[in-house]
């Protein structure tokens, strides 16, 4: 069951805004979002809070300024899905500018796992680095730097996660979600942690005069890799962010991007020039993603730093070929998934615990998320890894906080857990195989605990109808210039519609003709195969559909019901 619920939009700020200058849809769109005043969607890049804030990000300044002037080797150890690989090539990027001697290395998913181990230290101590940076990881890699410390290697960690009991003992940490750390945002991904770095890095050679006889870098130049990295790790569009992202897209609409990210929007068959967050976290990021997933996220962060425009092409049809190749395995798995799910009622349920011994330990992560979506319950999903262990990847509704449930599983069983981390919506552990049946019974009564019934029924936000002389092609690219995303959901409406015609399009989409007051309107709904009544109330957000050239507005549908 689907619940429909209606944003409410304060008729007094509505107004106050549209007195501002906000146009009047928008205006109700933003006060049904929090937002009061037209500052609240100012996206200068003068709105960004001050690095300065943000706790250690001076110390890590003077290590780094230090660092460059005495040039000493850096190396980045980067995580392995979208945020990490583009923190990684905006810290590469930033660094060299600064003129510091900088490589990377990015652990391997299958090989050493997640974050800064021993294991990767030993790796990473080869290349023979003064300092190592993580980004995207290491607030929890306790062990990864007491062992870089017995090596002799300092230790910087750029992070955005959620830290365990225990900081790792490293020289500097900067993290907003640390202990100590007022900086006001605390949604920011590993790349824009990384990103602020580097300004607070440029702050301290400018008071050092490093650029008395020559221009200061222009960092503005990696916000589109900051944009993409912070929509594609799905973190929460508070105003910083949203300022980020918008600064982001509006280079890349405006041509001026990187060629590896000009290489993916070509490989995914979409315009740079009307570039939407919806790009950069449905196109590009799941092609940077799969690389990670399937073979080595080297690949990507190679797209991601050459300024070589046919090399950039050439890995980014490498990339492309892998998403094929996941998007493959994906759908075999969530065939085994639907049978494992025959026998059992989700309604019975307040979580979801799944394994099948074929399942890839690179896309249970994607798995998780299309049953979470689906049934509307919590759901981990398990591949095998070594040494008689299993990974599992979890993702989560509202009114559970990931982690948080992972933590109360590991105080009530000590032992069961062998590690564990992540954030309120998607985390991640390790277990032996022989105990996910406990593991299955624990969360699932942290689960029964945690939430109530009322988040256990599906409940989809929508902006109410939208006025007949809203529905247009204007409209859509007025939304399409925003910036939506996770926390600043992209509007949904609601409205009932008279059905025309429908008919299937490749087996697996539904086309369908729709009439509301006298017009009629073209709409698609992914994924969905079965007929639809005469009559229908339809969640829909507008799009445009740019076909040979010629675009119209076009309805896509996210649920659909009898009116």
């Amino acid at each position: 069951m689907t619940r429909i619920v209606n944003r409410r939009s304060p008729e007094r700020t509505v107004w106050a805004l549209e007195q501002a200058g906000i146009p009047p849809l928008l205006a109700r769109l933003f006060a049904a979002r929090g937002i009061a005043r037209r500052e609240d969607v100012d996206t200068r890049i003068a709105g960004l809070l001050p690095p300065e804030q943000m706790k250690g990000i001076a110390e890590a300044a003077t290590l780094l300024a230090d660092a460059i002037a005495a040039n000493r080797r850096l190396l980045i150890v980067a995580d392995y899905d979208c945020d990490g690989a583009t923190a990684c090539a905006v810290g590469i990027r930033g660094l060299r500018e600064f003129g510091a001697t900088v490589d990377y290395l990015v652990p391997n998913r299958f090989e050493t796992g997640y974050g800064l181990s021993p294991e990767v230290v030993q790796l990473a101590a080869a290349m023979a680095p003064d300092i190592i940076i993580t980004v995207d990881n290491g607030i929890a890699s306790v062990d990864g730097v007491a062992e870089a410390k017995r090596l002799g290697i300092a230790t910087l960690i750029t992070d955005h996660h959620l830290p365990g009991s225990e900081l790792p003992d490293a020289d500097v940490i900067v993290n907003p979600n640390q202990p100590g750390c007022t900086f006001p945002s605390k949604a920011m991904a590993g790349v824009g942690v990384m990103f602020y770095v580097l300004l607070a890095i440029r702050a301290e050679l400018r008071k050092r005069g490093a650029f008395a006889n020559k221009a200061e870098p222009n960092l503005a130049k990696l916000l589109d890799l900051v944009a993409l990295g912070t929509v594609a790790d799905v973190a929460a569009l508070d105003h910083n962010n949203r300022i980020l992202v918008a600064q982001g897209l509006a280079r890349i609409r405006e041509g001026r991007m990187q060629p590896g990210l000009l290489a993916l929007f070509r490989m995914a068959g979409r315009d740079p020039r009307a570039a939407a967050s919806f790009d950069l976290g449905f196109a590009l990021g799941p092609r940077l993603n799969a690389a990670g997933r399937l073979a080595d996220m080297g690949l990507g962060i190679e797209c991601l730093i050459t300024d070589d425009a046919n090399r950039a092409l050439n890995i980014a049809q490498e990339l492309d070929a892998l998403n094929k190749q996941r998007r493959s395995i994906e759908a075999d798995m969530r065939d085994t998934a639907e049978t494992l799910l025959a026998s059992v009622s989700a309604d019975d349920r307040a979580s979801l615990t799944l394994f099948d011994p074929g399942w890839h330990q690179g896309v249970i992560g994607i798995l998780a998320g299309r049953v979470k979506e689906k049934l509307h319950r919590p759901t981990f999903a398990f591949a095998r890894s070594n040494n008689g262990e299993l990974k599992g990847s979890g993702r989560s509704i509202s009114g559970l906080h990931l982690r948080d449930a992972l933590d109360l599983v590991a105080k009530r069983h000590p032992h069961l857990l062998l590690r564990f981390g992540g954030h309120a919506a998607a985390a991640g552990l390790t277990l032996r195989e022989v105990d996910i049946g406990l593991f299955e019974q624990s969360f699932e009564e942290v689960a029964r605990q945690l939430l109530s019934p009322a988040e256990l029924t599906r409940t989809l936000e929508t902006d109410g109808s939208l006025e007949h002389g809203y529905c247009n092609l204007d409209t859509a690219r007025l939304i399409q210039q925003e910036v939506w995303g996770q926390g600043f959901p992209q509007p949904l409406f609601a409205d009932q519609f008279e059905v025309e015609s429908q008919r299937l399009l490749g087996e697996k989409h539904l086309k369908l003709s729709l009439r509301k007051a006298g017009s009629r309107f073209e709409a698609i709904w992914f994924n969905a195969s079965d007929a639809v009544p005469d009559r229908i109330t339809a969640v829909y957000r507008l799009s445009i559909n740019d076909f040979r050239g010629m675009q119209s507005v076009q309805l896509v549908i996210e649920h659909c019901e009898p009116a």
